[in-house]
């Protein structure tokens, strides 16, 4: 199997193509656009990069910056660990200038619903808080663009659905037993991941101005936590704390079939990327796999290697003219890595 040289790469393609160290803060989470790039940290920092200098950046109040995704180049939601989502936008007249454009709840929604005792759920024992609100970390946030719609997903073991325009919570989800790690959705179905061992599938329907989710299928229920979704055009996967990934396809009925599973980690996997017929896997024990897809068999062809601590995040663009430095104009893949090592690492690998 190969392996990588950090500094030469590789022979068959791979290679490592830049980096960037800020001795600040640990890399949770990052976002990528055509030719942005946004990275959060344990100092509450959020900073953007253009070919990996560094373009703008700014910091929440509190809160660990656990997930970070960017609607249609106009604002950025970021989740936290102390339970917020936060809305920044770019200046019109500046690009490299974000302000703060508010938080999910907004104040006077949380305001509005306080008067109301019908409004709080029990979190914890003898504890309520309004069901609007997160009352643990925020773990992942994912993105419905075409309708106006954002998922977030807690430790509080809900997931939380959010309409864009007015930053309104339209419908909060009981969604598992523990922590929920990963929300990915996709049209009308939402796929949830969490560390009580399961995978869960929701179906979205539309009622008046809000939203109805009913549990179509449990895909998956193991010891091991599940740590990471990600969903390519012929595949679910997940990622597990014992370093396995499974995956399911769409069969008969449009129920989904549980189709493998695979492992070359050590220990956890920690994020999953995916583009074309190419599976990305970050994990606890530092590397980064590339799996290739034929059929139904997974082959990893490398293993990327170079991060000095646990691999937090994975993002993939398809090269589109604002990467030709990263990309070197051969048309493959750029693929961006944080870890808790401090660092944001560049690779170029061939789609097929």
């Amino acid at each position: 199997m190969p392996r990588s040289d950090p500094t030469r790469g590789y022979s068959d393609g791979d290679s490592l193509v830049g980096e960037s160290v800020r001795e600040e803060g640990h890399i949770y989470s990052l976002a990528a656009t055509n030719d942005l790039l946004y990275t959060g940290s344990d100092n509450n920092y959020i900073r953007v990069w253009k070919n990996l200098d560094e373009f703008s950046g700014f910091k929440s109040n509190s809160g660990l910056v656990k997930a970070i995704v960017i609607f249609r180049e106009e604002r950025v939601f970021t989740g936290h660990q102390d339970g917020k989502i936060r809305v920044w936008k770019t200046s019109s007249k500046n690009p490299r200038v974000y302000t703060r454009a508010g938080s999910l709840p907004a104040l006077k929604d949380v305001l509005k619903s306080s008067v109301k005792p019908s409004n709080y759920v029990e979190v914890r024992r003898r504890r309520t808080a309004l069901w609007i609100k997160h009352s643990d970390a925020v773990s992942c946030l994912s993105l419905v663009e075409d309708q106006g719609l954002l998922y977030s997903a807690s430790w509080d073991r809900t997931v939380k659905v959010w309409r864009i325009h007015d930053l309104k919570c339209l419908e909060s989800i009981k969604a598992h037993d523990d922590a929920v790690n990963s929300v990915v959705a996709v049209e009308s179905l939402v796929f949830t991941g969490s560390a009580d061992g399961t995978v869960k599938v929701w179906k979205r329907e539309i009622r008046g101005k809000r939203t109805a989710h009913g549990l179509v299928q449990t895909l998956l229920k193991q010891e091991s936590a599940i740590t990471a979704l990600v969903i390519s055009h012929v595949a679910v996967y997940s990622g597990s704390s014992d370093g396995a990934v499974n995956f399911w396809e769409m069969g008969e009925k449009k129920v989904l079939k549980h189709c493998g599973v695979f492992k070359i980690h050590r220990l956890a996997v920690l994020c999953l990327a995916a583009a074309g017929n190419l599976l990305f896997s970050g994990a606890a024990d530092k590397k980064i796999c590339v799996w290739r897809r034929e059929g139904r068999d997974h082959t990893c062809v490398s293993v990327l290697t170079g991060h000095t601590g646990p691999v937090k995040c994975l993002a993939v663009v398809e090269p589109s003219g604002g990467e030709e430095e990263l990309d070197g104009g051969d048309g493959r893949l750029v693929v961006y890595s944080g870890s808790l090592d401090k660092s944001v690492k560049v690779w170029r690998v061939p789609r097929h």
